[in-house]
């Protein structure tokens, strides 16, 4: 049995974040921490960005073990129990607590065939394995074309590779961009050699010698044979043990403000957690590292004894092949949207509006004009096109 005054169960960088948000209000409490993974928290966007560009894999790690953590990594808690202030891992050892993070993340989403042929990019084992693969193979599927799919695909045609992108919409980040942009970067992406088979879904995967045979389609007649598939479809909150806790579960782990999870004693950030947001006037759940980070460190100041509410309105960013953007809020393409270019498609602003007023922004090769933004998307309007035109 182990017990410590703080414990963090997942290993992220929301679990960094919140370790060192305790460390700034106590010094000395004992800090436990369970990961499933056999590594301490990484920085996660270099695995789909910086590494595949030159960047030095030793600026992946955080460094958490300066912090005075006693880290059990490669476990993964199977039970909670709140009556005694305790959980259970899947080797059977307990840990005792008297304040406990879920910062528990995601699993991502799978598809009911192709097993371990089927790359779901997520860790940075995931990353050692595709880069391994890259070393000897030439051709890759990458089916989705949301956030992971655009960024693999660029890094993996950005080396050399043959990619072929396979996604059910119309063009590539048709869920968040408008339709001009949109099939502006399918073309962009086509110039950059990358094959995009868009409008389809993968229905099956064999493995055929060294090579993997995917079926397209209902009918699975439309056949491509590639040496490596990389699947970016999403991931699911990991809200199981709180679920089984009783703790409140509506997409993702439920907060108040003080990101506390039903129980006085228990908070929950990051991925996993649902949040309200008062600019928003909703319950959100995001998964992007600027919500991991500032989430996790108000999470650890509040199990510290720090009374703080969670009001952050996060944002998130992207880079493809040479463009780039950051953004903030709400981006849904079913919203009305007034684009705002000073060179089209290559630098500009998006603003994303439901009824007169603005509930996102992507900034399209703009930079520093985050808090810009977020103040924007915090005033009332009602906005326009002419009212937005040169803003930002």
């Amino acid at each position: 049995m182990h017990s410590c005054k703080y414990l963090v169960i997942g290993g992220g960088m929301t679990a960094d974040a919140a370790i060192r948000g305790i460390r700034e209000i106590d010094a000395q409490g004992s800090i436990g921490l369970i990961g499933s993974e056999p590594h301490l928290p990484y920085k996660r966007p270099l695995l789909s960005k910086g590494l595949w560009l030159g960047k030095s894999f030793d600026q992946i790690w955080y460094g958490t073990e300066t912090c005075g953590i006693s880290a059990f990594l490669g476990r993964t808690v199977t039970r909670l129990d709140l009556a005694e202030k305790s959980v259970t891992d899947d080797e059977g050892t307990i840990y005792r607590f008297e304040k406990l993070l879920l910062a528990t993340g995601g699993r991502p989403r799978r598809f009911p065939f192709g097993g371990d042929d089927i790359l779901y990019f997520r860790t940075v084992d995931d990353y050692f394995r595709l880069r391994t693969l890259t070393e000897t193979r030439r051709k890759f599927a990458i089916i989705g074309g949301g956030f992971i799919g655009s960024e693999i695909a660029a890094a993996l045609a950005s080396i050399g590779k043959d990619v072929v992108m396979i996604f059910p919409e119309a063009c590539i980040g048709a869920r968040v961009f408008p339709g001009n942009l949109c099939r502006f970067l399918d073309g962009y992406y086509r110039d950059q050699g990358v094959e995009l088979l868009s409008g389809r879904t993968v229905t099956g995967l064999v493995r055929e010698g060294d090579g993997l045979r995917l079926a397209l389609g209902e009918t699975g007649e439309e056949v491509l044979v590639v040496d490596g598939v990389v699947a970016g479809i999403g991931i699911e909150p990991e809200t199981r043990l709180a679920e089984a806790a009783g703790l409140p579960v509506e997409g993702g782990i439920v907060v108040n403000d003080f990101l506390q999870a039903g129980h006085p004693d228990v908070y929950a950030a990051g991925d996993a957690a649902s949040f309200f947001s008062p600019v928003l006037g909703r319950r959100m759940h995001v998964e992007h590292e600027d919500n991991a980070r500032t989430m996790g460190r108000l999470a650890g100041r509040n199990m510290a004894g720090e009374a703080s509410p969670y009001r952050h309105l996060p944002y998130f960013y992207s880079d493809l092949f040479d463009l780039g953007y950051e953004a903030v809020g709400e981006l849904d393409s079913r919203l009305e949207t007034v684009e705002d270019w000073s060179e089209p498609y290559h630098k500009g602003v998006v603003y994303y509006l439901d009824q007169g007023r603005v509930r996102g922004v992507l900034l399209w090769n703009v930079w520093d004009r985050v808090e810009a933004a977020r103040a924007l998307i915090g005033e009332p309007g009602p906005w326009g096109a002419g009212d937005l035109a040169g803003r930002l």
